[in-house]
């Protein structure tokens, strides 16, 4: 534990990168925003997942974790610091009509804070195995998740507080983001990492991954579903501050109430899925997480406000688990090719840069906050079908 706790830090950095979901209400309310136009900033932030994650890994494999761990922080630094030239740091920014300067700054800044993501989300879980002691892997990691996660919920927590106890704005999240990293990057400096390689190990490239997904069916759905649940999950985390303002006229500390329905269910989740797993088969489970998902949303979409609540508290229940039991039972499946299915599986995250301007555009073309979450009901319709896919056919190989 003494060794990981740097690492620890940078899984709460890592969790900084989905800071873009609450601020999609905050930037639309700031800068007047169409639903579609707000629903760039996830684009902007998770787009460098297609495009960085297997570059990022042959990066890994040549310069080593420790390298790729420290380029990642320093990635996030930059893009946070880019907006408080730009006059963002705590007050609201002033925005003059047709000026859309600060804007574009907006979208630099989360375009930079998904790429360091991006390169974290690939280096942190190998690195953590690195620096834990022995038999203290899987422990560790599940802390680091959980630990990801309040990095997660800080979008939606210090806003509020910024403004009630410092009559503050939602910029106030750039310096406090700034100094967490720089602390880490701190943290890491001194940190010795052993990485040891198996002799027989392959790195992971452009030709061995593109050539999985076009000889294997199996994993090319697999790979699929991590696309359409990261797109499910941020048009969620997005969607849901946008659905208690404009259907319930929550203002003010819409963002809390927004995480205790969505972000704190997925962190009892996380906890809760590790107990859940002593007891039930991964395939098994993730049927029983996909339908409780699809039931939530489904309750969301009833636009009643107790269903409303009920569901974006079932849907993130739904969700804790999907992305880890997605990845674990296709691993299991094809261990021969666990470099390639890794770097394809955080490629995948792309999904959250895809879904969410669909999601606005709908809202947008229906005039309804509701309707949008058709666009991640139909994402776990299709997990709910891979699930019931994968157990059946566990069940035939049995």
């Amino acid at each position: 534990m003494k060794k990981a706790w740097p690492v620890f830090l940078v899984f709460l950095a890592m969790g900084f990168g989905d800071v873009v979901g609450p601020m999609v209400s905050l930037a639309k309310e700031t800068f007047t925003l169409s639903n579609f136009l707000a629903q760039l900033l996830p684009f902007s932030g998770f787009l460098l997942f297609g495009f960085l994650s297997v570059p990022m890994g042959i990066l890994q494999d040549r310069k080593g974790k420790k390298h790729l761990m420290l380029l990642g922080l320093g990635i996030a630094l930059v893009g946070l610091v880019i907006p408080m030239f730009a006059g963002m740091y705590g007050p609201l920014p002033r925005i003059a009509p047709g000026d859309n300067m600060k804007f574009l700054v907006l979208l630099a800044s989360i375009f930079l804070l998904g790429a360091g993501a991006t390169t974290l989300q690939v280096v942190g879980n190998p690195i953590m195995r690195d620096v834990s002691a022995e038999g203290a892997y899987s422990r560790n990691l599940s802390l680091a998740q959980a630990i990801k996660a309040v990095g997660s919920s800080l979008g939606f927590l210090l806003p509020p507080i910024a403004v009630a106890a410092f009559g503050l704005g939602w910029p106030l999240l750039f310096p406090i983001y700034a100094g967490i990293i720089a602390i880490t990057l701190a943290a890491c400096l001194p940190l010795q990492v052993n990485e040891a390689k198996a002799p027989d190990s392959k790195p992971v490239t452009f030709g061995s991954c593109f050539a999985l997904l076009g000889a294997n069916p199996f994993v090319l759905k697999m790979v699929l579903g991590i696309f359409l649940y990261v797109g499910a999950e941020v048009c969620f985390s997005s969607g849901v501050p946008l659905l208690v303002r404009d259907r319930f006229g929550i203002t003010g500390f819409g963002l809390w109430v927004s995480w205790a329905l969505f972000f704190l269910p997925i962190l009892v989740g996380r906890f809760a899925g590790a107990v859940v797993m002593k007891w039930m088969a991964p395939k098994k489970f993730l049927v029983a997480t996909a339908i409780v998902s699809v039931t939530g949303i489904l309750c969301v979409l009833s636009g009643a406000r107790l269903l409303t609540f009920a569901g974006a508290v079932l849907t993130g229940l739904g969700f804790a688990n999907i992305f880890p039991l997605i990845f674990s039972i296709t691993i299991d499946a094809e261990p021969r090719h666990s470099n390639e299915i890794s770097g394809l599986m955080v490629t995948a995250i792309v999904g959250g840069a895809i879904l969410p301007p669909v999601m606005g555009l709908v809202t947008d073309k229906t005039s309804s906050t509701v309707l949008g979450f058709l666009v991640p009901l139909a994402a776990l319709l299709y997990i709910a079908w891979l699930a019931l896919a994968n157990l059946r056919r566990g069940a035939a190989q049995a």
